[in-house]
Order: C-alpha cells, then structure tokens, then sequence
C-alpha cells in the first residue's frame, strides 16, 4: 500500500525543486578543496591510473586489458553500451570489485600491483588511503533513509574521518547553499524528490574533500526535469576545476563537459579522445554506430 503522506511530500518536493530551477536558485560556492590534489598526483600530474585492468567473473571476461589516466582537474566521460564494462571498470576503480590482474594507482599512492599477471592489493592502511582519495557518487543514491540531508552530509567525515564537528557541520552548510537545498537540511530522503536526493549524494561526497569524484549513471534514475538540476551541479564543479570520472548516456553533457571522453565495448576501449572530436567526429566504425542513437 502507498504512503499517502510520502507520495505528497515527493509531490511537494518536486514542485518546490522546479520552482527552485525557475528562479535559479542555486549558487555554485562549493568549498572543494582541489587546490590540494595537486599534492598528491603523481610526476605527470595524473591522479588515478590503470595500467593493463582485467576482470572476470567466471570465464566471463568483462574487462580486457584496460589501460587509462585520469589528470588533476580533468574531467572523463565513460560512454558505451550497457554490458560493455563500463560500471565494472568503474568498480575496480572504486575498490568495490578487485583487479585479476593489472595495476592501479592514486596518483602517488600505489594501490595494486602486478605480479606474475595476478594483482597484488596494498595492505589495510594503503587501501584505508586510497579510500580516501576518491568519493563515488550512486545511481540511485544510498542515501541513509533516517538521517536528514545535513546528517547524511555530515555523517561519514565525522564519524569516519574524525574532523571535527564544527568545521564538517560549516561545510556541509555551505555545500548546501551551494546545490540549491537550503531549507531541506532537515528533511529525510522520502520527503525530498530524487533530483534533490542526488544533489544531496553529491554534496556527501564532496564533504570528505576527495581528490576526485567517481559518477555512475547519476541522471539515470531521473526524470529530463530534475535531471537538469543534477547536471548543473556536476557542471559547476568542472568549472571549478574538480577531477571526475562520469559514466554517463547523457552524450551531448558528456560532449561539453567532458575534457575527454572514452568510449567502452566488449570489456574493452574502443576510442578515446578529446570528448568534441569523439562524440562529433568519431573515428572508430563502432563509436559511430553507438552514437546514431543518440542523433550524433
């Protein structure tokens, strides 16, 4: 049976979010602390690289090979169709799935090496480092369902990074302001459309000043309308120089927002490039056959 008092506070949420985008409501101070992620790159400025990836699950061979860098203040889109790898490429970038072989790295912090063609993982405190660096942002948000919005913001770089209380509280005010929530900071998930609990997943990972922000499908649970709203946030981040990773099936926010795009099929890279020349001018016969779908 449906909760008549959830579906009118959604209801309500969304009306309040849209009147929200009419006036242009949300400003774009985000305290991100990117200056800092210079400090931990690597001597070519890169913050997270792959090196020869592969991933199976069974005789499934689901990542072939891969091979990527991801620079200081550089913005990736991971494009493809689905079943291509792109979230499982994700995954081991995030520490949620392990490589079979292959390495990775968190700028200067190596995470796995290869050995004999097996990889090997960094003990508790390197990965506790690794984790760290990188704030990953859900498709459907994992928001926990009674804790607030600024509970939900503030919870993980107090009880986990042990900042103090008064300095994570100050910046998850100020993220608010910055995503265009304030006046929900005391609302829970349920009461709050799924737009705004985007908004809301995003500015919890900037709380714990990662180096850089992993994306998976973060529209792809939303309506075009709150769509949008989500999308300007993730854009004013890349004017701001934020470091991200974002797959995506939003081909033309990809395409000028991107400052390189790759394109994934069959566990495998197909194309990359700066994200114009691949989503306008794609030189591979698979990238443009993806890309007819979408009117490119």
């Amino acid at each position: 049976m449906t909760n008549a008092s959830s579906t009118t506070d959604t209801a309500m949420a969304a009306g309040a979010e849209g009147a929200a985008q009419a006036a242009g409501a949300a400003s774009t101070e985000f305290d991100l602390h990117v200056a800092n992620a210079s400090d931990v790159a690597d001597e070519e400025g890169v913050l997270v690289r792959l090196d020869h990836a592969k991933k199976s699950f069974g005789k499934t061979e689901v990542l072939k090979d891969i091979s990527l860098s991801v620079h200081t203040g550089e913005v990736v889109g991971i494009i493809g169709p689905s079943g291509g790898g792109k979230s499982t490429l994700l995954r081991c970038m995030t520490l949620l799935e392990t490589l079979d072989s292959g390495t990775l790295a968190y700028g200067n912090l190596t995470v796995a090496k290869d050995r004999n063609g097996k990889s090997e993982y960094g003990n508790k405190d390197v990965l506790r480092k690794a984790k760290a660096r990188f704030g990953l942002v859900f498709q459907n948000f994992n928001l926990f369902p009674h804790m607030t919005a600024f509970q939900n913001i503030c919870d993980a770089p107090i009880n986990v990074q042990r900042r103090d209380k008064a300095q994570v509280e100050k910046q998850a005010r100020a993220l608010i302001k910055g995503i265009g929530l304030e006046g929900k900071e005391d609302l829970v998930p349920c009461q709050l459309s799924g737009g705004q609990q985007q908004r809301v997943a995003i500015a919890r990972a900037l709380c714990m000043n990662p180096d850089v922000l992993f994306f998976d499908e973060p529209t792809s649970a939303l309506d075009p309308e709150l769509t949008r709203e989500v999308l300007r946030v993730i854009r004013a981040l890349a004017d701001q120089h934020m470091t991200m990773v974002i797959v995506t099936h939003e081909m033309s926010f990809a395409r000028d927002v991107a400052d390189k795009i790759i394109f994934m099929d069959g566990g495998v890279i197909v194309e990359q490039g700066p994200s114009e020349q691949v989503i306008n001018n794609p030189q591979h016969e698979r990238t443009r056959a993806f890309l007819t779908q979408y009117g490119n």
